[in-house]
């Protein structure tokens, strides 16, 4: 599969999942720092959490990978968590600041 598909399916699986205490998708949210494809095959993710001690860090590590397995083709997927940098709410897209309703005119 090209690259820039992938890329497209895995924007399209990462913003099915959302993080249990904010109503927004993790990839709008801005917790996805990088994707990559090491092989045609692979797909490894470095995400954060809103914050460190999330309860839920596991079940949302999990939906991460399940999503990303089901695209065809895939055969292995690493998720892999980190805190540095630590995630705040200027790593989030202008979608998700409105629906969360940020003030934008600042």
């Amino acid at each position: 599969m090209e690259e820039s598909i992938l890329k497209k399916l895995v924007v399209e699986k990462l913003s099915t999942v959302y993080d249990p205490e904010i109503p927004v998708n993790i990839w709008d949210l801005g917790l996805v720092y990088e994707v990559d494809f090491p092989k045609r095959d692979t797909i490894v993710v470095i995400m954060t959490l809103t914050a460190p001690g999330c309860p839920v860090a596991g079940d949302i590590i999990q939906e991460v990978h399940d999503a990303l397995a089901s695209i065809e083709g895939i055969n292995s997927v690493s998720v892999d968590l980190v805190f540095d940098p630590a995630w705040d709410p200027s790593k989030m897209t202008e979608e998700a600041k409105l629906e969360l309703g940020f003030d934008l005119t600042l």
